[in-house]
């Protein structure tokens, strides 16, 4: 028998211990947790989108782990309270496309990605509170009877846990922001506009970032490509001395970005759709900024969405612009192919064309595996050449980071909505865009056109491109050659093109109201 003041008795311990792991108190803990992860997948299946569900998520998760730990008194809450929580998130998630909610694929690097971007992303913002919660609530219940009469709480580890939760819940807090636009004296130039604004298109809130030196100037819309993409600090960076001639306008297009949480339903998500979204949106400018008409840059994707908008709506575009100009997505996609299976043959790399082979050929079923290790083999396709001095010191000096994530127009949760916005919205749009040939669909604009012909372009873009551009009839047709420039010309050469726009395209086609 142990003497008195010695440390209790195994056998002690477990009596202690063993009323907290009953039946009737783990039966209810398991439930709080199932019932909470079948609620998360009903309501949020892909998990937070925005800041204001991250924080509520966020509270959610502490306070079912806190319930946990208080009601079990056992430190195995921290386990099967997360668990039972995700067992029952999975189960009743409903079927949703895109890697970062869909089925789990760890088998590729891109598959480990879109599962840290989706289910990573929920495992920080409720599942560690989660745990936390639940590593406070057992401390809490048990503190009367694990600590000795007189002794003094142990707290260190309870005031290490806060500090994590009040840590991470300022992270997610942090506003979004786009810097103003500094006048000499270091102040915001008067009649200068800069700011990140919600605009409601086709019955879905949408975020366009606004930024110019002069509300007066003519408008110029951007659009960015992918489907899927955002590129907003990339744009107030890059495009910092256009702006000076023009309220440059980029658009977060409904999935992409900021506007990632309006992706749902993706059954209303298609191309007529973002062709309406494009011509209302324009309506509105032109109506806020009193402007008869504006300006349309398209990249990549953005250049099949602007040229399907000048078509629908002629009247309302003083020119558009295509940089990185698609043409027909099928073909292109098949001559990659190809270029790939000949890549594989000239460097005597077999596997190379193994692994293009198994995805089968265009139109690709694996998406967005398929897309993404062909676009893998695009270095080694892209002829040579250095994009312009200016366009590599913005990109090692602006601390925006690899798809601007890190820019100040991000939140945390929206820094995620980037990639998961390109995965997910890529993965929804691009079956729908396949069977767009401009060589067949657009023989005609009725609004002047300048192309922006990056020598280094891939030539199962570029072909397409000046087929396409030589049969074209439009009141004002330029195909403007760029070298050291491939898919996105107007960045990697963006000093050239804000001469053509100031010194061609403005005084050839614009009218001020």
């Amino acid at each position: 028998m142990a003497s008195s003041g010695s440390r209790p008795a195994p056998l002690s311990i477990l009596k202690r211990t063993a009323p907290y792991l009953d039946a009737r108190r783990l039966g209810l803990t398991l439930g709080m947790a199932a019932l909470s992860g079948l609620l998360s997948a009903l309501v949020l299946p892909r998990g937070p989108t925005t800041q204001l569900q991250a924080l509520a998520l966020l509270a959610a998760g502490l306070s079912i782990g806190l319930l946990a730990g208080v009601v079990t008194r056992s430190r195995w809450s921290l386990l099967i309270t997360p668990l039972v929580h995700v067992l029952a998130l999975e189960l009743a998630r409903p079927g949703l496309l895109g890697p970062t909610a869909g089925a789990i694929r760890l088998t590729e690097i891109y598959g480990v990605l879109a599962f840290l971007l989706g289910r990573g992303l929920y495992g920080l913002v409720v599942l560690l509170p989660m745990v936390l919660g639940a590593s406070l609530g057992v401390f809490l219940a048990r503190r009367n009877i694990t600590t000795r009469p007189g002794a003094r709480p142990r707290w260190i580890v309870p005031g290490l846990i806060v500090s994590v939760l009040v840590a991470l819940t300022v992270q997610i807090a942090l506003p979004a922001r786009t810097p103003p636009i500094l006048g000499a004296d270091g102040q915001p130039l008067p009649g200068s506009v800069a700011e990140l604004t919600t605009v409601r298109l086709g019955g879905h809130d949408q975020t366009i970032m606004i930024r110019g030196y002069s509300t007066e100037k003519p408008v110029l819309l951007y659009l960015n490509g992918g489907p899927g993409m955002s590129g907003l600090p990339y744009t107030r960076v890059v495009l910092n001395d256009l702006s000076r001639d023009f309220v440059i306008v980029d658009w977060d297009q409904r999935g992409a970005g900021k506007s990632y949480p309006a992706i749902d339903p993706t059954s209303t998500l298609t191309p007529a759709q973002a062709v309406s979204d494009t011509i209302e949106l324009t309506n509105s400018l032109r109506a806020r900024f009193d402007e008869q008409k504006i300006y349309l840059v398209g990249e990549s994707w953005g250049s099949l969405l602007g040229v399907l908008a000048v078509q629908k709506a002629p009247e309302l575009f003083y020119a558009f612009i295509g940089s990185g100009q698609m043409v027909s997505v099928r073909e292109t996609d098949r001559r990659i192919y190809k270029d790939v299976l000949d890549l594989s043959a000239h460097t005597g790399n077999p596997g190379l064309a193994a692994k293009m082979r198994s995805y089968g050929q265009p139109p690709y079923a694996d998406l967005p595996y398929a897309n993404v290790f062909a676009l893998g083999q695009y270095d080694a396709l892209y002829k040579p050449y250095t994009p312009s001095a200016a366009y590599r010191k913005l990109g090692a000096t602006s601390g925006i980071g690899p798809y601007g994530v890190f820019g100040s127009e991000y939140n945390l949760i929206e820094r995620f909505d980037v990639l998961r916005g390109l995965m997910d919205t890529f993965t929804v749009m691009y079956p729908q865009i396949q069977n767009i040939d401009f060589r067949r669909d657009a023989r005609t604009l009725e609004v002047p056109v300048y192309i922006l012909d990056g020598t280094s372009e891939l030539s199962a873009r570029r072909d397409l491109t000046l087929e396409w551009f030589a049969a074209l009839r439009a009141p004002i047709k330029t195909l403007v050659p760029f070298e050291n420039a491939a898919h996105s010309v107007a960045f990697e050469q963006f000093e050239k093109f804000g001469v053509l726009m100031r010194e061609t395209v403005l005084p050839q086609t614009y009218a001020s109201p």
